[in-house]
């Protein structure tokens, strides 16, 4: 089949690669020039792992190509998807200017049928607008499909490749026929692809993200209620977690979420459900938890330090909103680094994928290391704030030689309490006993 895909962001370009991998033709199109050619040369824009394989690949076999052409790209599509920018305007609501826009282009150009698929998050009732875009300057025949993604950071092709569902939102029956044989080399394990009208599958994308921030800041909360009763979080998790109505998933205390999709999700959702005159007040809730929860390490920082923070040295591993991703929109290590430098702190960073993005937004605010022991040299503590792999089992022997303090302020609960203790640590975490 042939496809065409606009805009090669994260979802594009997993999109389009992984339609790509199972033989369709893919055309994906951007309007900037530059990481056009940069892609058509084999240049990968993005880190997400396993993904420069598969690119690499088809793009050898032109299987997969990429344009600044509009009509050149959707020409022979029978199917074109809008991977295109949604962001959070200032009062939360998602800005459809980039889905819209590129919607009225393609009422100017469409000469026969076609499908176009929202694969944006966008909020109930982006499809009819889209249709309605497009049908300013077009009268012929199409169908608009609601397709949200459900991707992750760090496995995005497997979630691609391997879907749990595929949702697709359409009451047309030539449009459900062209999905349904799109995705059936996906879901020949038996995973559904569920089939409903395009303001459901549209709101399902939102209410899925939501619940799982919601599960997150409901875990940060019992998180804070365990610190001042002495329990330990890890066997409350555990003990709901063995719930199958629970579920063990989500379940992981921490310092917030973050990244391009809980956090905007949520607002979006809210921001309908106040243009609807509906109080979504869990939500609201959820959002508030999640912002003072990024900055719950900053009052155990200053207590240690008796409030004495200027002219500290801490050392920060992890920057990515969560491991395996170089993203680090709405990071809470962003907002650990800018409290800690208003106390005229020192921030010595070191993250495997994301210290280029970051030093692209606050530059030299803060110190960056070539490697995680090298961040430690001299530092007063450690504070962790991203779960990478490589930071769960260090070499604490090379901790101890570089550290100044044996202190560390753990964001994401890596370390056996007891065994923190043990080496002679000061060591707190979230919702567990301390470690002194």
């Amino acid at each position: 089949m042939k496809i065409a895909v606009v805009g090669t962001g994260y979802v594009g370009l997993v999109t389009g690669t992984c339609f790509a991998e199972t033989g369709n033709k893919v055309t994906c199109i951007d309007i900037d020039k530059n990481k056009v050619e940069r892609l058509s040369k084999g240049e990968i824009t993005i880190y997400e792992p396993g993904l420069e394989k598969i690119f690499l690949r088809n793009l050898k076999e032109e299987r997969l190509k990429f344009t600044t052409d509009l009509a050149e790209g959707i020409k022979d599509a029978v199917i074109i998807f809008l991977a295109l920018p949604t962001p959070p305007g200032e009062d939360g609501s998602a800005d459809l200017r980039y889905v819209l826009g590129v919607s009225s282009e393609l009422g100017k150009i469409l000469t026969d049928y076609k499908v176009i698929v929202d694969k944006s998050t966008v909020p109930v009732g982006t499809a009819e607008k889209v249709q309605a875009a497009i049908k300013e300057n077009y009268k012929g025949e199409f169908d608009v499909v609601s397709n949200p993604e459900f991707l992750r950071e760090g496995v995005a092709v497997d979630d691609f490749m391997k879907p749990d569902r595929v949702v697709v939102g359409t009451r047309s029956e030539r449009a459900k026929k062209l999905m349904s044989d799109l995705y059936a080399p996906f879901v020949r394990q038996g995973n559904p692809v569920i089939f409903m009208d395009e303001k459901s599958a549209e709101l399902t994308k939102y209410a899925a993200n939501s619940f799982l921030a919601t599960k997150i800041s409901f875990m940060n909360e019992i998180a804070q209620l365990c610190e001042r009763l002495g329990a330990d979080v890890d066997m409350v998790r555990r003990g709901i977690g063995s719930d199958d109505r629970i579920g063990k998933r989500f379940l992981f205390p921490g310092i917030g979420y973050g990244g391009s999709c809980f956090p905007k999700d949520v607002q979006a959702l809210i921001r309908s459900s106040d243009d609807s005159k509906y109080d979504f007040k869990i939500l609201k809730a959820v959002e508030q938890v999640n912002d003072l929860q990024k900055l719950h390490l900053i009052p155990k920082i200053k207590t240690y330090f008796n409030n004495g923070l200027k002219g500290k040295r801490f050392a920060l591993w992890g920057l990515a909103f969560k491991p395996n991703t170089d993203d680090i929109r709405e990071a809470p290590a962003l907002y650990l680094i800018e409290a800690l430098t208003a106390e005229g702190a020192v921030v010595v960073a070191f993250d495997p994928e994301a210290m280029l993005n970051v030093k692209k937004m606050i530059g030299d605010k803060i110190e960056y290391a070539e490697n995680q022991y090298g961040a430690l040299d001299k530092a007063d503590a450690l504070i962790i704030a991203t779960e990478w792999s490589e930071f769960r089992t260090p070499d604490f022997d090379m901790i101890n030689s570089r550290l100044k303090n044996k202190v560390i302020f753990d964001g994401r609960n890596l370390f056996d309490v007891t065994y923190i203790s043990d080496l002679g640590y000061h060591y707190e975490s979230i919702g567990r006993p301390k470690a002194t």
